[in-house]
């Protein structure tokens, strides 16, 4: 049986519409998914919307229609968000779902058969936008009189009676997580956050409303609805079948990694695993958080006009171009910047001059060469050799890479080795051996179109379209294109006729 891989994103708050970080998030979920299906794994991939708490209920309020119309709404574009991104993802998940209202008043039953909740009357700072309490000592009052929690959304005093989770109970327990499993959060800056947070003195936490009415009720008191991290967290298990912990779907839990934004890892690193543990639910392996994205500030282009929207960045640079920009230029785990300037540099050095410019110069000159077909290859000398040993090389190295979500140190591998595919080809100038000795002009040939081959193999996760096109023009099977076929057992056919070659790869000019 292949072995089980279930990622999931984040699922998305959407009292607004999708943004840059969202598309961020799905994209390297995605690259992570399509990378373990390649790689024959039994994959899960999870995305959705969190479609309750206060926001949602005041921004509806605002635009005078219900909530839930405003939920219908805006789920759909997140959904529409992803499948122009290419997203691959299983299920797509709505908090406002019969079987998660089931989820979470099972979760909330088994926490609370197991001590864990009770009902008290609780004041403290809390912030609308991160639906979170925070201390006064978190809070800060700037010059402008107003009080905000350390990401900046201003926070406002607020009482009611609350049922709790007792997280203080969850301390030690927590601690000795991240000591025995120090690969539980990634990366390591995340990770260290988290523990010293943890270390600073966990206090019970609110986890109901009694003053809102859009969300969960809470089992046997129809006065409360749950906190929304309760509600929220409790998606990814849902979404496993949860309560039904002998269907079909429970085999994926527990979730390979949790892709999350470092604006919310305290609530997955923390409070998460503490539900879990109070439930008596087996942890996810592992929580992710990734960077923020950072516009310089230029108007992107004319085309593209508000350069945050998704939608925009997919209709001016290509949805390819937009997946591999976001994930090699930002090392995946770290913050970074992006403008209309330096995506353009990267697709035009990377993608048409390198890989594109070595396909095309490559199968251009095979098909006019060598009756439109692989030619056979002679003597391999060292520098075929060579290259094509860093090739075969290249899919353990991505493995190991990805095997810890370093999207963009995987990225980096294939693209040096392309590199040193273009110095191969420039300096066995195939061109000049035509004439010449046409023998070896064959093996140059064979050599480099099989490295393409390969390139295109392993650039599937990112460019799924791209990558597909590669693989016609070189003629490779549908069962051929997925890791299995890397390396030596793959080798290209010589013979197989290829069709006339056709640019997958354009430069990128900017609209006048």
């Amino acid at each position: 049986m292949a072995e089980k891989f279930y990622i999931t994103t984040p699922i998305f708050y959407p009292n607004g519409k999708p943004h840059i970080g969202h598309a961020y998030t799905v994209i390297a979920s995605d690259t992570l998914a399509r990378f373990a299906r390649l790689d024959g794994k039994d994959v899960f991939f999870l995305s959705g919307t969190d479609e309750h708490g206060l926001k949602m209920q005041q921004t509806a309020e605002k635009e005078g229609i219900p909530t839930k119309e405003l939920a219908d709404r805006n789920s759909a574009i997140f959904r529409s968000m992803i499948e122009v991104l290419g997203g691959s993802n299983d299920e797509f998940i709505r908090t406002t779902e019969p079987r998660h209202y089931a989820a979470c008043q099972a979760i909330w039953e088994r926490m609370a058969a197991n001590g864990d909740i009770y009902l008290a009357r609780y004041g403290g700072w809390y912030s609308v936008r991160q639906e979170a309490y925070f201390d006064e000592k978190e809070t800060t009052v700037g010059e402008d009189g107003v009080r905000r929690e350390p990401l900046g959304s201003p926070v406002e005093w607020n009482e009611e009676e609350s049922y709790f989770f007792r997280l203080s109970a969850y301390q030690d327990k927590l601690l000795a997580l991240y000591d025995s499993n120090p690969d539980f959060v990634g990366p390591v800056e995340r990770r260290n956050e988290v523990a010293s947070f943890v270390k600073s003195g966990l206090k019970d936490l609110s986890i109901s409303r009694s003053t809102l009415k859009w969300g969960v009720p809470v089992p046997g008191d129809d006065k409360h609805v749950m906190y929304v991290w309760v509600d929220a967290l409790t998606n990814y298990i849902t979404a496993a079948g949860y309560p039904d912990t002998n269907g079909a779907k429970w085999k994926y839990w527990p979730a390979d990694v949790h892709v999350i934004g470092k604006d919310i890892v305290r609530f997955h690193g923390v409070y998460w695993p503490a539900f879990l543990m109070s439930a008596g639910i087996e942890l996810p392996k592992r929580i992710f958080a990734h960077g923020f994205l950072f516009n310089r500030g230029e108007k992107m282009s004319k085309s593209v006009g508000n350069v945050v929207d998704p939608f925009d960045l997919v209709k001016a640079y290509g949805r390819d171009a937009v997946r591999y920009f976001f994930l090699r230029e930002v090392a995946f785990g770290q913050d970074g910047n992006y403008s209309s300037e330096v995506i353009v540099n990267r697709i035009n050095a990377d993608l048409a001059n390198n890989l594109g410019n070595l396909a095309q110069r490559s199968l251009s000159m095979i098909f006019k060469n060598c009756e439109g077909a692989i030619p056979v290859p002679g003597q391999l000398s060292e520098a075929d050799q060579a290259i094509l040993s860093a090739t075969d090389s290249l899919y353990v190295i991505a493995r190991a890479e990805m095997d810890r979500q370093a999207v963009t140190k995987y990225l980096d591998a294939v693209w040096n080795v392309i590199a040193d595919a273009n110095r191969y080809f420039a300096a066995e100038e195939p061109w000049a051996k035509k004439k010449t000795d046409p023998a070896r002009m064959a093996t140059i040939l064979y050599v480099t179109a099989e490295i393409v081959r390969q390139f295109a193999i392993l650039v599937q996760p990112v460019m799924p379209e791209s990558a597909a096109k590669l693989l016609d023009l070189l003629a490779v099977s549908a069962e051929d294109r997925s890791f299995a076929s890397l390396g030596e057992k793959g080798r290209l056919k010589p013979g197989s006729k290829i069709p006339e070659p056709q640019g997958v790869f354009p430069r990128y000019v900017e609209p006048e």
